[in-house]
């Protein structure tokens, strides 16, 4: 068990208890997935194939193709063409990447205090944000020659929170950077 999954079970969900009122134990906020993407603007398997290797690296998990839904003329994509790929992870290996995320990537991010509260409010459940720079994370650092045209990659945590006070606790409880 790793040791954010442990500190969640038993001591976040006792001050999640004591904070706020539920019914039933299934009504206890927690993390659901976190689903990494890389969109690509071009199709061709050159730039595709190493957003396909770096998720697998970052994440330890088999990274899937995503395909255009309807044709886009301007970008030059057929319908059912691959414009990205991305990856859910679940369970332990969620955590696992909670806590290289808030231990390693996060400090090393230039200029960064936290997030906004007015970005988290956007949703109730989800928590998105975009990294610029994916040679942060050391898995792909040592491999530059291969990854540095990386796009954006984008993370979205999905939990199954009903409020945003519920959110925000369950995110600070787990040390993860805010602004006041």
């Amino acid at each position: 068990m790793n040791f954010y999954e442990y500190y969640y079970e038993n001591i976040v969900k006792y001050d999640l208890l004591n904070k706020f009122q539920y019914r039933t134990v299934n009504q206890i906020p927690k993390f659901d997935k976190i689903t990494l993407n890389f969109g690509c603007k071009k199709s061709e398997l050159r730039f595709l194939g190493p957003t396909l290797i770096a998720l697998e690296l970052i994440t330890s998990q088999k990274s899937i193709l995503t395909r255009s839904n309807v044709s886009n003329i301007s970008l030059k994509i057929k319908k059912g063409n691959p414009v990205g790929c991305k990856v859910t992870i679940r369970k332990t290996l969620m955590y696992t990447f909670l806590v290289k995320l808030i231990n390693e990537i996060f400090p090393k991010l230039k200029q960064f205090d936290g997030f906004n509260r007015s970005n988290i409010q956007s949703s109730v459940k989800t928590i998105s944000f975009k990294l610029k720079n994916s040679l942060i994370f050391s898995e792909l650092e040592n491999h530059y020659q291969y990854f540095n045209k990386l796009p954006y990659l984008n993370i979205t945590i999905i939990t199954n929170t009903s409020s945003f006070k519920e959110l925000l606790f369950l995110l600070k409880s787990l040390k993860f950077p805010i602004q006041k």
